[in-house]
């Protein structure tokens, strides 16, 4: 049985939208078990009750504003400290919360715990692609290291490395360093260094640089870069897509009879276009780089998004995706 610790109490739709992506993941897989932390009035009135969720009461709740490590090593009884805790002592397999990211990265850090000889973990979001051939792209680092060096991009090709194969079932990843332009010799010393570091690297498909206009296409697995770019490149990437569908049904809803005519005879192939792109069904960013699965939950994560990163918390633990990674790092 696999026990997923989930922070009731992160994010803008909490705790509803977290009780009721439990409540529907319980009733989905067999071989889960639920440990939901918060406040156990406001959690229980969402909850259908099963033998398989159990409730941790906790009296804090790291909020948006807190500062992230001043949070967690001050709010010792907070959902998401508790929650981790107990994924740190054994207890449960896999940490999930949609809260502040800053305090769950650090959680996930000083509290679940560093893989020996990996110098820092990355936040690993999957994104959507246009490609039926390669329909999503990861992404590493997205957020959790605004500086790195070298030897932190070569260890995140390895990580997400292990996780295209294992998890994505991608048999042999495509992954690129992204970087001003895709010659060899682009980019800073960071870049150019760890370009150097990634083509030695035995077992790893690297193609070389890649732009961020490929990120996209299918073209790539994997992108690797600090979490900074990373971080822009997500919230660019989430914003153009949103615009763009916004754009485009506004137009189909407020043209005349001729789009609209046209709009009702393409809505099915629009609607599967959309869904294709919607990035709450991919899951949530996994912390790779810590001891026990750590994933983040998009903020505005609704019950749908909740359920798909309990599935994705299910899968990464069944995969051993951590276990790999310390057999190659630690020996």
């Amino acid at each position: 049985m696999i026990t997923i610790a989930i922070d009731a109490m992160g994010g803008d739709n909490a705790p509803k939208a977290i009780v009721d992506g439990a409540n529907l993941a319980i009733k989905t897989f067999n071989d889960i078990q639920i440990n939901l932390y918060g406040d156990s009035e406001s959690i229980e009135q969402y909850l259908v009750k099963d033998d398989r969720i159990k409730v941790i009461h906790t009296t804090e709740i790291v909020t948006g504003e807190d500062e992230p490590v001043r949070a967690i090593r001050r709010k010792k009884d907070s959902s998401m400290v508790v929650a981790a805790r107990d994924v740190k002592e054994g207890k449960a397999d896999a940490l999930l919360s949609a809260g502040n990211t800053g305090a769950l990265l650090t959680a996930g850090l000083l509290v679940v715990g560093r893989i020996k000889n990996i110098d820092r973990p990355g936040l690993m979001p999957i994104i959507p692609t246009v490609s039926k051939e390669s329909p999503q792209v990861i992404l590493m680092d997205a957020g959790a290291n605004a500086e790195v060096k070298p030897v932190n991009l070569e260890q995140f090709t390895v990580l997400a490395n292990f996780y295209a194969k294992n998890v994505l079932n991608v048999e042999n990843p495509r992954i690129g360093l992204l970087n001003n332009g895709t010659e060899e010799g682009k980019g800073n010393s960071i870049t150019k260094e760890a370009f150097d570091l990634m083509k030695q690297l035995d077992d790893i498909n690297f193609i070389g640089n890649v732009e961020a206009k490929s990120i996209l296409t299918g073209e790539v697995d994997i992108v690797i870069t600090d979490g900074f770019t990373g971080n822009a490149v997500l919230k660019t990437l989430e914003g153009t897509v949103k615009s763009i569908v916004g754009l485009l049904l506004d137009t189909l809803k407020n043209s005349g009879l001729k789009t609209k005519i046209g709009a009702g005879l393409i809505k099915d192939s629009l609607k599967e276009t959309f869904n294709n792109l919607d990035d709450t069904k991919q899951g949530g960013a996994v912390l790779l780089g810590v001891k026990s699965p750590v994933i983040k939950a998009h903020g505005s994560s609704n019950d749908e998004a909740i359920f798909n990163a309990i599935r994705q918390a299910r899968t990464v633990v069944s995969a051993g995706v951590v276990q790999d990674a310390v057999n190659y790092f630690e020996n």
